[in-house]
């Protein structure tokens, strides 16, 4: 796949340089409570600017219905970009229409616009070839050469990821190339133990990773809702926890491949219950109480793993060499339900192991915690494009790329 590096070589000045990156940040109303994915395509968008190109960045945020809706306007995280770049970031209220245009045609070499959310249109996301390549071709229109740098979509078959790249001079920015060595690293000559952390709701998100990293991790250990599924799966009572009942026959096979190929597959041992979800917006103290993970009491919920799990997975996390953890441990945004993946987090922090924290909930949490991005080897902008990565699936816009 060709780099960044091979186009700057090549000369970008007068360019009109189209960036797909991932803007796509959490928002309360117009305040971006999560500016990580914004941060992440600075060197990218930096790199063109300083090299006189006219940057286009593009981006979906959040899953609007194909038109314009006011709640995922990318205004604010153009607003935050130019903040970041320190230098003045023009904003088009379209994405194809006589705004982009305008935006596009008023930029000097140097400067960057942002379009309005790609998803804001529906030939993006479109099942059908047709319309999807036919918006692609009107984004085509605005640029001379694409830059893929959005890999938090990289496992999307959208218009702007999948098709675009076929029409244009194509190349992959600083991030994704990243993310991809990174991932690299955890799939081909990995240094071990190899420890794998996994969390987050649903463990039917999860099964393809699963089954993958059983043949390549020496530890696997589970927290988060999906954790009670797989204590199901054992026989054990969970109250009302969370729990995917045709999931599972699957967790249990899970388990026996496990012990079949001497692999650890720990799960909680104590677990923090209550009768009722906290409330997330007050933060009214919720008063959980610590039970043992075979005594969940009928009409409770596990919400996260107990302290004696804690320091058993930080125990199990201290002679890694390598270590790859996505989803959190539980209802981390919650104080009293965030020590689990507090304790993850720090065991990570405070380990010579190559870490990468796998995007999503988990980037959040470490960010939400006040953990320092540089106590981890790595904190991927992308969730699901990295479990995809690691579940040995194609993802359609590195495939676009490498074509």
């Amino acid at each position: 796949m060709k780099t960044i590096d091979d186009l700057l070589r090549q000369g970008v000045a007068g360019k009109r340089v189209f960036v797909r990156a991932d803007l796509n940040v959490p928002q309360d109303g117009t305040t971006i409570t999560d500016d990580g994915r914004i941060r992440a395509v600075l060197p990218t968008v930096k790199a063109l600017a300083d090299a006189g190109a006219k940057v286009v960045v593009a981006s979906h945020l959040g899953r609007p219905k194909g038109a314009p809706d006011p709640a995922y306007t990318l205004r604010f995280a153009a607003s935050r970009l130019g903040e970041l770049l320190g230098a003045p970031v023009s904003f088009a209220d379209d994405t194809i229409g006589s705004a982009a245009h305008h935006a596009v045609e008023g930029l000097a070499d140097g400067q960057v616009a942002v379009l309005e959310n790609l998803r804001f249109n529906p030939g993006e996301t479109a099942k059908d070839d047709a319309e999807r390549a036919e918006f692609a071709a009107r984004l085509a229109a605005l640029a001379d050469v694409y830059v893929g740098d959005g890999f938090g979509a990289v496992h999307r078959k959208h218009a702007s990821v999948y098709d675009l790249p076929g029409l244009l001079p194509s190349y992959a920015g600083y991030l994704i190339t990243t993310e991809v060595g990174v991932l690299t690293r955890l799939t081909d000559d990995v240094k071990r133990p190899y420890v794998v952390v996994l969390g987050g709701a649903k463990v039917s998100d999860k099964l393809g990773v699963i089954d993958n990293l059983l043949k390549k991790a020496d530890r696997i250990l589970i927290g988060g809702g999906m954790a009670y599924t797989f204590l199901a799966a054992q026989g054990k009572e969970v109250g009302i926890s969370l729990l995917q009942e045709d999931q599972k026959e699957q967790c249990a096979a899970y388990l026996r491949e496990a012990a079949e190929r001497g692999v650890e597959f720990l799960l909680p041992v104590d677990v923090l219950v209550s009768a009722e979800f906290p409330d997330l917006k007050t933060k009214a103290p919720a008063n959980p109480t610590t039970v043992s993970a075979d005594a969940i009491p009928a009409d409770q919920e596990g919400l996260d793993i107990g302290p004696e799990t804690r320091r058993l997975y930080a125990g199990k996390l201290a002679d890694a060499a390598t270590v790859f953890w996505n989803g959190p441990m539980g209802v981390f945004e919650h104080p009293d339900y965030a020590e689990g993946t507090k304790a993850v987090a720090q065991a990570l922090a405070d380990s010579p192991a190559f870490s990468v924290v796998g995007g999503g909930d988990s980037a959040a949490a470490v960010r939400s915690l006040g953990f320092d991005e540089k106590a981890f080897g790595h904190i991927s902008t992308g969730g699901g494009a990295s479990l995809e990565y690691l579940e040995g699936a194609a993802l359609p816009g590195l495939e676009s790329l490498e074509d």
